[in-house]
């Protein structure tokens, strides 16, 4: 029988070796760590994951616990091993006898080359879901070289379509491949873990490219089956109108009126009956053909008000609209506040403030996953975790002074 406490944690019991740098492989084991997963940051002695060096506080990046460490690493532990050495890579071997996963975000070959690829890694671990996350996948003409998000959003078509005809092509303001990446690489560590027919290992290997081209499915599907090319159109939908971003009083409103009913009650709420009469926009195709007209009639009798006046008058009426927020606008929302999306650490080891960060997007059972503990120091937790898996004190002493932890 489940036990209630963990009602909320499927993945507790799941130890999980997080090899991963900067924030695609991180963010997929800051899903696994907050779905209840023993998530051990595997880092390089002395320097760590390089998102330890990145973010906008200087201070905490001369520390080595950058925000954008911080941002995705709480609830996971440390362990400094240096994998080139051989009693590194023995102490390695030993974590992945008690692990369940690896994840690794290394360019294709790189851990082969040490001697701990998969085929290695099976032998001591015969059940272990291995995880590689890369920007083109671990085969193909592409595969061996580096890729950053900012690469990946231009090489995946994502830049064609963002921002306005005169503006595109622009990249998205924040790094959504990496994201996406991470993202796919929990789901399949997931659905790995969950494979009761599964008797041996598992490797799974995800392609940022793919993973982010898999997402923008209207856009190919146009292409692909309707041959009509993907452009940008800045705020408005490709499929409706009016929906998309109108001018106010005072600032840019969100409207999706995309159904005829939704369209109707929208101009009954502003005043703009008279576009109900219109041939040019009796119909969801006709109003496309006249977005730009339509625009310019709504925004005539938008613009008598503010968004925060339109805002909650259509909302009542069944046409779904809502205010262009900032991030700090965004995050100080009641709906961001009651549902427990964000976390703060009152005491992070090497940082001089409180520390909030955001958890997941979903509730289990009524419960938002959590973690306990904060982002850990590098290396803060290796003498704890050698200890784990059987080494004594006079070993470990041993392994420090070789430099292999």
């Amino acid at each position: 029988m489940t036990n209630p406490a963990e009602a909320h944690r499927p993945l507790a019991g799941v130890r999980v070796l997080d090899l991963t740098n900067v924030l695609a492989g991180p963010f997929c084991c800051h899903q696994l760590a907050h779905l209840g997963a023993d998530v051990i940051k595997v880092e390089a002695p002395g320097a760590g994951d390089l998102a330890r060096q990145l973010g906008a506080d200087p201070e905490l990046n001369r520390r080595l616990m950058g925000v954008s460490f911080l941002a995705q690493n709480a609830g996971k532990r440390s362990i400094a091993i240096d994998l080139k050495r051989p009693e590194g890579k023995a102490v390695f071997r030993a974590m992945v006898r008690t692990a369940a996963v690896v994840a690794e975000n290394f360019r294709p070959g790189v851990m082969a080359r040490l001697g701990l690829g998969y085929d290695s890694l099976t032998a001591e671990n015969p059940r272990l879901v291995y995880c590689a996350i890369s920007g083109f996948g671990q085969d193909g003409p592409l595969s061996g070289l580096p890729a950053y998000d900012q690469i990946i959003q231009g090489m995946s078509g994502v830049m064609s379509i963002t921002g306005a005809p005169e503006t595109a092509p622009y990249r998205v303001g924040f790094p959504v491949t990496d994201t996406i990446g991470g993202l796919t690489a929990a789901m399949a560590i997931a659905a790995a873990l969950a494979d009761t027919r599964r008797e041996g290992g598992c490797f799974i290997d995800v392609s940022m490219l793919e993973a982010t081209m898999a997402t923008m499915g209207w856009a190919v599907s146009n292409h692909l089956i309707a041959g009509r090319p993907a452009r940008p159109m800045g705020n408005d939908n490709a499929t409706a109108s009016p929906s998309g971003t109108f001018r106010t009083a005072d600032g840019l409103l969100n409207i999706a009126a995309n159904k005829q009913e939704q369209f109707e009650a929208l101009c009954r709420v502003i005043g703009c009956e008279s576009a109900l009469a219109d041939e040019r926009f009796s119909d969801r195709q006709a109003r496309l053909r006249h977005r730009a007209e339509l625009t310019g009639l709504l925004e005539s009798r938008l613009s008598a008000a503010g968004a925060a006046h339109w805002w909650p008058l259509l909302t009542a009426a069944g046409v779904p609209a809502g205010p262009v927020a900032s991030v700090a606008e965004a995050l100080d929302l009641p709906q961001i506040r009651d549902r427990g999306l964000l976390a703060r650490f009152d005491r992070v080891p090497g940082v001089d403030r409180p520390v909030t960060v955001v958890r997941t997007g979903l509730k289990i059972n009524g419960t938002p996953p959590s973690v306990s503990t904060p982002p850990p120091l590098l290396g803060q937790d290796t003498v704890a975790l050698l200890r784990e898996i059987g080494y004594s004190d006079p070993e470990i002493e041993g392994l420090r002074n070789s430099g292999a932890v």
